[in-house]
């Protein structure tokens, strides 16, 4: 992976939190990571893997057993809840110094760089081995580093892609497009065989982010993204003028569903798992909903990068996505040797046995992992990462909570044909700097 893919995450401002270190525990000079085997030691894990159809929910509670077997005297504690519950759960815990030793945290500045602000979390170099370090794959580090300190471990990634309907598309005549006149293409041809195009819904707002995340990498280039975020001024400019004229092409041709605004996510997923369009762009969690026994779409769907645009900076090796949300260490646990040895034996566990059981694109190297289990999509999604020459993080990761939702207010005027491109870029034009970037 290339540098552009960084620390996956844009800097909140730690004031935005109300917490402060002196809640936080007790102090370091207080811990006892050097005591001797025979300790019995109990270390805590707060996730939100809980979901019985999320593949890491057992990888956690497998490793909790088998940790124990390998180090009797470290005992494994571990509870999660999930979405906005597990948020509120986690800063409370901080600000009131009852956090755990070990924390999931959602990838991105936006989410977990308060903390690291605040010195809630502890850099792990010191700690972390170099087995482990070089059982990760080139790049995958980059996304678990702020200010050059290593915080965590990958888990697994995940990446967008473009999935289409191969039997529609056969039934229609059109050819999976790899170029943006072919997209289009592809589109008539579509409708004029009684097919939604694409299945867009963007009632939650964010589906419509991937879409101009995507096309403006294709006219700017992820370096010119990366620009961007450093001087929003740069969103002004005619590359991201052009990628929401081609956005707002999309809707003008009828590539989307008519109720797109008012669709969700979830109906979104449904509904083209169910067959009701020939497109998605979509990341590849999306997987289990279109590859199930019974979904009408299971084994004919393809996955492909999404369409270059002639003339423009973006190459088709160029992605969005390589972000991976990871487990991290409470700055102040008594622990802090023993907690980081149990998160390189999780962290590896969920990267290699999640990706063997499709819980998203591996971080770590699966030389003798078997994945001959793996489905199609997940093998071809896989595939892709492989050709990546470069990677950007979901914009929301990178941009402040505030600016964030900007953004996405923006996209849906824009989507809806409510503002120009010229006025959506205006605006974008006065966000904040990033300063990931």
């Amino acid at each position: 992976m290339k540098k552009v893919m960084r620390k996956v995450g844009a800097m909140l401002l730690a004031a935005s939190m109300t917490v402060s270190l002196a809640a936080c525990g007790s102090s370091k000079d207080e811990q006892s990571s050097g005591k001797g085997s025979d300790e019995q030691i109990t270390l805590t894990i707060w996730h939100q893997s809980v979901a019985d159809t999320d593949p890491v929910k057992k990888i956690i509670e497998d490793s909790v057993e088998e940790y124990h077997e390998l180090h009797p005297n470290i005992t494994i504690e571990q509870d999660g809840v999930t979405g906005e519950q597990y948020k509120t759960k986690i800063k409370t815990a901080f600000a009131a110094g009852e956090a755990p030793d070990i924390s999931y945290m959602f990838s991105g500045g936006s989410f977990v760089k308060p903390y690291i602000d605040a010195s809630y979390l502890l850099p792990i170099d010191d700690y972390v081995s170099e087995e482990t370090l070089n059982s990760v794959l080139p790049g995958m580090l980059d996304g678990c580093t702020f200010d050059d300190k290593l915080y965590t471990l990958p888990t697994v990634t995940f990446l967008a892609n473009l999935y289409c309907n191969t039997e529609m598309f056969e039934k229609a005549g059109a050819k999976i497009p790899t170029t943006w006149e072919e997209l289009l293409d592809a589109v008539d041809k579509l409708n004029a065989a009684g097919y939604t195009p694409m299945i867009l819904g963007e009632k939650d707002r964010w589906p419509g982010m991937y879409m101009y995340d995507i096309i403006s990498a294709r006219t700017a280039g992820n370096a010119g993204l990366e620009e961007a975020f450093g001087d929003p001024s740069k969103f002004n400019s005619k590359p991201f003028i052009e990628a929401a004229e081609k956005l707002q092409e999309l809707v003008n041709v009828g590539a989307f569903n008519k109720n797109m605004m008012s669709m969700s996510y979830d109906e979104m997923v449904e509904g083209f798992a169910a067959g009701q369009a020939a497109m998605l762009y979509q990341a590849n969690w999306v997987h289990p909903s279109i590859q199930a026994e019974d979904s009408p779409t299971n084994g004919k769907v393809t996955c492909v990068a999404f369409p270059v645009i002639e003339g423009g900076a973006g190459s088709v090796t160029e992605f969005s996505g390589g972000s991976s949300d990871g487990y991290y260490i409470n700055a102040n646990t008594e622990h802090p040797k023993e907690a980081v040895e149990y998160l390189e034996y999780l962290s590896k566990k969920i990267g290699q046995v999640g990706y063997q059981q499709g819980a998203g694109l591996p971080c770590w190297d699966t030389t003798d992992v078997d994945t001959s289990g793996l489905t199609p999509l997940d093998t071809e999604s896989a595939g892709l990462m492989e050709t990546g020459t470069s990677y950007i993080s979901w914009w929301d990761n990178i941009l402040s909570s505030e600016d964030s939702e900007t953004y996405k207010d923006l996209l849906a005027q824009l989507i809806g044909l409510q503002i120009t491109p010229e006025e959506f870029c205006e605006s974008m034009s006065k966000l904040s700097p990033s300063d990931f970037y």
